[in-house]
């Protein structure tokens, strides 16, 4: 059997195949849960990817390490080329990368047979690459300097933890770790122009301290001088990365809308959610109906723009489409209607409208004016409860319901025969012969 430097060719080929396939399934695995869910947009899946190294990258690094270390002690001190030197750690990006070609492949698999919104960011795949060489050199260069057993998870433990801190510092640092700077928003889109600059200064680092530790073994100037090119690569790398503005307002983006029974947008990435969305908001539409705060479309918007309903339109948020999405976007639109009240007297008579525009059963409350004022909100119709939510909207927005605007009140109407107890809920019910279309007032309505 052949030996490449002490080690057979044999074993580094086993190694190297169960290398990629390792990387292969913890990509997938990272990868996947990276994904936004529900989500079918190939900026999801290049984020996927890219998320994928801070598991990946620290397998690959104990992997360079523990061939490194070998090497070195197969060597004894013997004296080598510069190709012979650059040969080996070389070839472990080469089978590093290929693991992360593989990854993008089998995703991208599911990706070409549906329909997919957006476009393949090449230069993200490409910092993507650039970043899985870099944690692959510092295993290298970690392995040969420190040939110890402990030295490959070490290394890979060590590569966990400061990328994940550089990625979770939300500063100037997380922007020099290969990352999108997840969580991030689909009307955002990735910048090409920020992967770029991150390829640059990751390739330069890498190059940096590959260069570094070849002219170090080698003992040639020549080797210097391009590491030195390289430190200059990685700093001007830096310098643009830093230098890169805070990402533009939300890109213009063609929506993809349902219009019956109500007009409902979203990202086309975000499709799929139309039905449940639509089902979801055309309920809270009919309650609303006539009423300052009517609606005809809803149209989501990103994640950082506040939610401010007009003009027949109802903004959304939907961050993904994991089970639930549609309700939690429904119960963030009716939140955003009318803000928390301050005191508990106030906040009990604005919880009874919430419970209803939710379609959930009215609260009891905590007040014995609670109480009467859910059970009088239950006894009225839906038509009802739209013309009286017509007529005091402004002081459900400004906090300033009272007893008064539920039938005047306990001390002003005699309160049903049967109190309702504090920690019950009063179920809404629909008389047919109320369903009269003429206004009245609350008094009117006992």
């Amino acid at each position: 059997m052949r030996e490449h430097a002490g080690v057979s060719r044999e074993e580094l080929k086993q190694s190297a195949a169960v290398t990629v396939a390792v990387l292969l399934a913890l990509g997938l695995v990272a990868a996947w849960s990276v994904l936004i869910p529900g989500v079918d947009a190939w900026e999801n899946i290049v984020a996927a990817v890219i998320g994928s190294l801070r598991m990946t990258g620290p397998v690959a690094a104990a992997f360079a390490a523990w061939v490194a270390l070998r090497k070195r002690r197969a060597l004894r001190g013997r004296s080598l080329t510069t190709w012979r030197a650059l040969k080996a750690p070389l070839a472990i990006v080469v089978v590093v990368l290929g693991s992360f070609g593989a990854t993008v492949l089998v995703l991208a698999v599911k990706t070409v047979l549906t329909e997919q919104s957006g476009r393949l960011s090449l230069s993200g795949l490409g910092m993507g690459m650039a970043g899985l060489a870099l944690y692959s050199v510092i295993g290298w260069v970690a392995g040969w300097v420190l040939p110890r057993p402990f030295t490959p998870p070490l290394a890979g433990l060590a590569c966990y933890g400061v990328f994940s801190w550089l990625a979770d510092d939300r500063g100037w640092a997380d922007k020099l770790a290969p990352g999108t700077g997840e969580p991030y928003d689909l009307f955002q889109g990735l910048s090409g122009a920020a992967f770029f600059d991150q390829t640059i200064w990751l390739l330069g680092i890498t190059g940096a301290l590959l260069l570094g530790w070849a002219a170090l073994v080698t003992r040639q100037a020549l080797v210097l001088a391009c590491a030195l090119l390289a430190v200059l690569a990685a700093g001007m790398g830096v310098s643009r990365v830093l230098a890169q503005p805070k990402p533009a307002a939300a890109q213009e983006i063609a929506y993809s809308c349902q219009d019956w029974p109500i007009t409902v947008c979203v990202h086309p990435g975000m499709r799929a959610g139309l039905t449940e969305l639509g089902a979801a908001f055309t309920q809270i539409a009919s309650r609303l109906a006539g009423t300052p705060a009517a609606f005809t479309r809803v149209e989501q918007r990103p994640l950082e723009d506040p939610l401010q309903p007009s003009n027949g339109l109802a903004p959304i948020h939907v961050p993904d489409l994991s089970a639930g999405f549609a309700e939690e976007a429904a119960h963030e639109y009716i939140e955003s209607l009318a803000a928390r009240c301050p005191g508990t007297p106030a906040d009990g008579y604005r919880e009874i409208v919430m419970a209803w525009l939710r379609g959930e059963p009215l609260p009891g409350g905590p007040m014995p004016e609670h109480q009467y004022a859910a059970s009088w909100f239950a006894g009225v119709s839906e038509h009802q409860r739209r013309e009286w939510l017509r007529m005091f909207f402004s002081d459900f927005q400004s906090c300033k319901l009272a007893g008064t605007h539920f039938g005047g009140g306990p001390a002003v109407t005699q309160a049903p025969a049967h109190p309702v107890p504090a920690t019950s809920h009063v179920y809404p019910v629909y008389p047919d012969q109320s369903d009269d279309p003429t206004p009245m007032s609350p008094n009117s309505w006992q």
